[in-house]
């Protein structure tokens, strides 16, 4: 970074601990998040940072079919767990992979570690009322399914080229090469 309007990096300190690590991440995410925000401004980005909040705080509509830790107003993610689909042996993880069946890539699955088989849904500030319904009703329709049929749930994702692995085997007994 060059001297001037946007600051500069100065590592002559002698009371910090100096230069913790050279690389400052990867440059191609940096610019992209840089030129979103710029391209955003700043009423546009405050705007963003609104909906984004609002989208979180809709999915709270799979209160009573799904778990809701914290039952209060949250930022930019919900916290949801299965909640009584455990009484059916139902975990995050077979939620997980059944969205996938769905369309949806999952969401991330056993955090914060701090509650009980928590999975955190981002909804990013873009999405419309329209696709966050559709997944809410996924979400409802894998309840659902989950009552009806929990071991079609265990067996899911069904429909792509790999199904469920194995991965208890695959965290004890990795395979770390290809061979080619």
């Amino acid at each position: 970074m060059r001297e001037g309007e946007h600051g500069k990096f100065d590592y002559d300190r002698p009371l910090s601990v100096g230069k913790v690590k050279s690389f400052y991440g990867n440059f191609a995410v940096m610019a992209r998040a840089y030129a979103y925000i710029l391209s955003l401004g700043g009423e546009g980005l405050k705007e963003a940072s609104q909906n984004a909040v609002l989208n979180a705080n809709y999915i709270f509509h799979l209160k009573g079919t799904y778990g809701i830790p914290h039952d209060r107003i949250c930022m930019h993610e919900c916290i949801v767990n299965p909640g009584e689909l455990e009484d059916y042996g139902i975990h995050t993880a077979d939620i997980a992979k059944a969205l996938i069946d769905f369309g949806y890539h999952p969401p991330t699955i056993y955090f914060p570690l701090i509650v009980h088989e928590a999975m955190m849904i981002e909804p990013t500030e873009s999405e419309s009322r329209e696709t966050l319904d559709a997944f809410i009703d996924a979400m409802k329709q894998i309840a659902k399914l989950a009552k009806e049929d929990p071991e079609r749930i265990h067996q899911m994702p069904l429909t792509t080229p790999v199904g469920r692995p194995d991965e208890v085997a695959a965290a004890r007994n990795p395979i770390v090469k290809c061979e080619w």
